[in-house]
Formats: C-alpha cells, sequence, structure tokens
C-alpha cells in the first residue's frame, strides 16, 4: 500500500494525494512530499524506484531486508536504514524502516504497518502548517524521533517483568525462571544491536562535514542522538541488573537444592539407625538373652523411638529439619 502525503509551499496545506499524480508532484517547487510504502510489491518497489530514479543497489538492499542499521549517499539523496520496536506476546520484536532521503522528498519502505509512523504522519498533516516550513529534514527528525521514543516503552516493559522477576526469586528461586531472564536479555541483545548502529547513523547525520543539514535541523538530530544514548545506557544497565537476577536465581536454587539434600540426608540417617537396631534384634543366633525376654520387643521399640527423639532434636538445632 502507498500513502503520498504533500505538504505544499511554506504555508501550504499537507493532504494525501494518489500514487497516480506523483509523477506531477515531483516536479513542482517548494512542496515537500512523504511517500509512505507498506508491504511493498515488486511492482510498487520498481515504480517508486522509477520515478525518483534510486539506485538499484539500495533497492535491492531494501528488498532483501536485515540490514544493519546505516546511511548511505547516492548522488542526490540518501539511504538510511532504522529500526522500530514492539512488545509482541511479551517478547521485543523489530521492525526495519527503509528511508530514502532526498532534498525535496522522504521515501519509508516497511513490511508492517507501524503505528509510530501512523502517529507521525497524522502529527505532519496537523502541525506542519502551523510550523511553518521546516523542509524534509523536520520530516526526517519526526519520523526517527518517533522510532526512538518507540524504544522506551519497550524498555519499560522489560524492566518491569525483570524486577517481577527479582522478586520472585528473592521469594523462592526456581530452575524454570532461568529461561524468563535469559529470554529478557535476548530481548534487550536485541535492542542493542539496532540501537548502537542507530547511534552511528545520527552521529554521521550530525557532525557530518559538509553538513547534510543546516544548523538548526541538526539540533532536532542531537535530540534522537540522546535518546539513542538513553537507550543504550539502559539496555546496559537493564543487562547487568539481569546478570545479577540470574546469578541470584542459581544461588537460591543451589540453596534449596541444599536444603532438600539436608532433609533427606537427616531422614536417612535416622531411618539408618532405627535399621540398625532392628536388624541387630533381628539376628537368629542361639545364644542371645534377648530372644528369651519377654520385654525385648517393647524395648528394641522404645529404644529406636528414644534414638530417633535425639537425632530430631540434633539436626533441627543444626537447621537440617
Amino acid at each position: 500500500m502507498i500513502q503520498v502525503i504533500v505538504h505544499s509551499g511554506p504555508n501550504g496545506p499537507v493532504a494525501k494525494t494518489h500514487v497516480e499524480e506523483l509523477s506531477e508532484v515531483i516536479t513542482q517547487e517548494q512542496t515537500t512530499i512523504w511517500v509512505d510504502v507498506v508491504d511493498p510489491t515488486p511492482e510498487e518497489i520498481a515504480r517508486i524506484g522509477e520515478e525518483f530514479g534510486f539506485h538499484p543497489l539500495a533497492l535491492e538492499d531494501m528488498v532483501r531486508g536485515g540490514q544493519r542499521p546505516k546511511v548511505d549517499q547516492y548522488d542526490g539523496y540518501q539511504f538510511i536504514v532504522f529500526y522500530g520496536l514492539t512488545t509482541e506476546a511479551d517478547h521485543c520484536k523489530s521492525h526495519e524502516v527503509n528511508i530514502f532521503l532526498g532534498k525535496r522528498y522522504l521515501v519509508t519502505f516497511h513490511k508492517s504497518d507501524l503505528q509510530v509512523i501512523t502517529d507521525t504522519a497524522e502529527r505532519w498533516r496537523n502541525h506542519a502548517t502551523t510550523m511553518g516550513t521546516q523542509g524534509v529534514g523536520f520530516l526526517l527528525y519526526s519520523v526517527l524521533d518517533s522510532l526512538v521514543d518507540g524504544y522506551f516503552p519497550v524498555l519499560d516493559d522489560i524492566a518491569e517483568r525483570a524486577d517481577s522477576l527479582e522478586e520472585t526469586i528473592l521469594r523462592d528461586g526456581q530452575p524454570t525462571l532461568q529461561s524468563e531472564i535469559l529470554l529478557l536479555r535476548r530481548d534487550l541483545l536485541l535492542i542493542r544491536r539496532v540501537a548502537a548502529p542507530e547511534r552511528d547513523v545520527m552521529n554521521v547525520l550530525v557532525r557530518r562535514d559538509p553538513p547534510i543539514f543546516s544548523r538548526k535541523e541538526i539540533l532536532y538530530f542531537q535530540d534522537v542522538y540522546d535518546h539513542l544514548l538513553r537507550v543504550t545506557d539502559s539496555v546496559d544497565i537493564y543487562r547487568d541488573m539481569l546478570s545479577s537476577v540470574l546469578d541470584a536465581n542459581l544461588s537460591m536454587v543451589s540453596y534449596t537444592l541444599n536444603v532438600v539434600v539436608k532433609r533427606l540426608t537427616s531422614s536417612s540417617i535416622i531411618l539408618m539407625s532405627m535399621s540398625l537396631i532392628a536388624g541387630i534384634y533381628g539376628m537368629n543366633f542361639v545364644y542371645m538373652p534377648e530372644l528369651d525376654w519377654r520385654l525385648g520387643y517393647p524395648f528394641a521399640l522404645g529404644l529406636m523411638i528414644v534414638v530417633v527423639a535425639v537425632e530430631v532434636v540434633i539436626f533441627r538445632r543444626i537447621g537440617w529439619l
């Protein structure tokens, strides 16, 4: 699906238009064009690529997907790979967004309908006129800023789940919690793998010599760069915290296992003591005075009870029962 949004002139309206009118709109001066393509088909990719004259290598990278966040310079435009993050079924999922940035246009390709892109388009339509002409640089900032801001709810969700796991572990460590901890660490690794290269992308946009954007626009991109620094710092903190939680869980599991072993050992010693007495009095020798003693059986049972009571008291004092 192709959506074409056009901002006409410095104080002109922002409105949608049909893709059939794209060729005419491109030729108009003082217009800012945003073409957003969701789940692009090969025909749509070829059509947009032909309209804007995109390089086949850039289109090939976009079609192949799985690219590392980057910014490539082509003749008259830049090809930027960025990622959005969402939480689906308690797991972090990345969404690749391919961006073509020209002097008066922005073209975005993504394989799923991202809410942050939809919200950004709505805000741009509602506020571009009142804010005056900001150019395509401000539009790019709006898209990148929305994508990066979407990282923080994902991080907050991971932090809440990590806190919940930590409380559970402190109450009673469980071996099954290790898989949940490792899944959270995998989600953090995914965020780190996305955010760290994106920081390099923003560094290129902000500190490139000669600069791609004006000083006023660079200030906005610096804000996105700062947000990415916060994301990477938070990921490092949460990874360290999950490592501590994992160590704590292993310690609690080991402690619980030691308690079980102590109790089993105590029970085994008690049963062995009773078996020892029963074994001695169960030997069938002829010259055993206990064989003809009328109180032999009660005496053996009483001796067992006394030995068991003494052992139970001792084991309770040393914390084995």
